[in-house]
């Protein structure tokens, strides 16, 4: 145990230190990380060990600043955002301002909002409203009526509602499950399974994939119970045919008409996913960090999962920050299948879509038959 270099980690809160020893002060009974922030004790006072058992089986007890029995150091100042979260959560005449929160919470309102978007990933602001939002659909879908649905959930006027940036549709549409609503639908063998695309009279307003026509059907009318929901497989043929000539290795642009409600998040967060140019990746990191929020790598994971157009919006193209593959709502291996046909497009001299930039050429070795297994095992 070289103690000199433990006594330099200890007065430089070296973190390349802080699973190797832990110390421990005399004259308090306590002992710490290296890191640690409290007052760094005389030298003499110090005593090093191993592990923090070690420190424990001498008699010491662990700090409850820097936890050094724990694999993880909380964030100290996770107990105040849970506070706020709680107080966002309580009936408002509307969402508190930053002003309000840090007269209530004792804080600079620029410190609190930067404390709360490095934890929980957003804005007081857009959790309040994610918040309000969850209230609204629970109470329609529970039967209460639009009106008072709106304004129990802390909205000041219905227009912010019925605007459609909510729900995607009116409040009484969405308690119904979208009664009045027509969806038509058509699917179509592929590459990865099983192809579905829906459509309003504003746009698509779904692409799934998935291993049997009979999943697909079930999640469609699973989400619209109450819509008007019909197969019309001769309409949908221009929106299926590009996407089918995608899945096939042609680099085609996927500009379709959308119809599909989002938060203010989500829709940050998914414009970016469409700004990926093809053939390339993003981590959640460096997403989190275009918009501003380097923190939020977690949020933007929730986003890309609650995609609900496949390929349309390509979040298969966000990846660990090490390159891996992280999960996919239609399944990992798609995800890999998928990322595989970009990148033969892009640099297979045979490819006939005309519009890549070509460098060599790869063999394809991932497949999925019509059951979304994958062909070579």
């Amino acid at each position: 145990m070289n103690e000199q270099a433990y006594w330099e980690a200890v007065q430089n809160r070296d973190s390349a230190y802080d699973k190797q020893f832990v110390y421990a002060v005399k004259t308090t009974g306590i002992f710490c990380r290296p890191t640690c922030p409290s007052r760094r004790p005389f030298r003499g006072h110090v005593e090093f060990f191993a592990t923090a058992d070690d420190a424990q089986h001498a008699g010491y007890r662990p700090c409850q600043r820097c936890h050094p029995t724990l694999d993880t150091i909380p964030d100290p100042h996770s107990d105040v955002v849970m506070a706020i979260c709680r107080y966002l959560e309580t009936d408002h005449d509307h969402i508190p301002t930053l002003d309000e929160l840090g007269d209530q919470f004792s804080m600079s309102p620029y410190h609190l909002q930067r404390v709360f978007k490095r934890i929980v990933g957003i804005s007081p602001r857009q959790y309040a409203d994610s918040y309000r939002q969850g209230r609204l659909k629970t109470a329609l879908k529970a039967g209460i009526s639009a009106t008072d649905a709106v304004y129990d959930a802390g909205y000041s006027a219905s227009s912010q509602v019925y605007s459609g940036d909510i729900l995607g549709m009116t409040p009484i549409t969405y308690r119904t499950g979208g009664e009045a609503i027509t969806i038509t639908y058509t699917i179509v063998p592929c590459s990865l399974g099983y192809l579905m695309v829906a459509m309003t009279l504003r746009g698509v307003c779904k692409i799934s994939l998935g291993d049997s026509e009979d999943d697909l059907n079930a999640d469609l009318i699973g989400e619209f119970p109450q819509a008007d929901i019909t197969r019309d497989d001769d309409r949908l043929m221009p929106f299926i045919t590009p996407i089918i000539a995608y899945l096939d290795g042609h680099h085609t642009h996927l500009n379709l008409p959308l119809d599909i409600s989002a938060t203010s998040f989500q829709r940050r967060v998914w414009e970016i996913l469409r700004q990926i140019p093809y053939g390339e990746t993003r981590s959640y990191d460096q997403i989190a960090m275009l918009l501003g929020q380097p923190t939020a790598s977690r949020a933007v994971a929730r986003a890309c999962a609650t995609n609900p157009v496949a390929l349309a919006i390509p979040c298969h193209r966000v990846v660990r920050k090490n390159g891996d593959l992280a999960g996919y709502r239609w399944g990992i291996q798609r995800k890999r299948v998928i990322l595989q046909i970009e990148h033969e497009c892009i640099s297979n001299t045979s490819c006939a879509c005309g519009t890549c930039h070509h460098v060599s050429k790869t063999d394809s070795s991932i497949r999925l038959n019509s059951s979304g297994a994958s062909s070579n095992g």
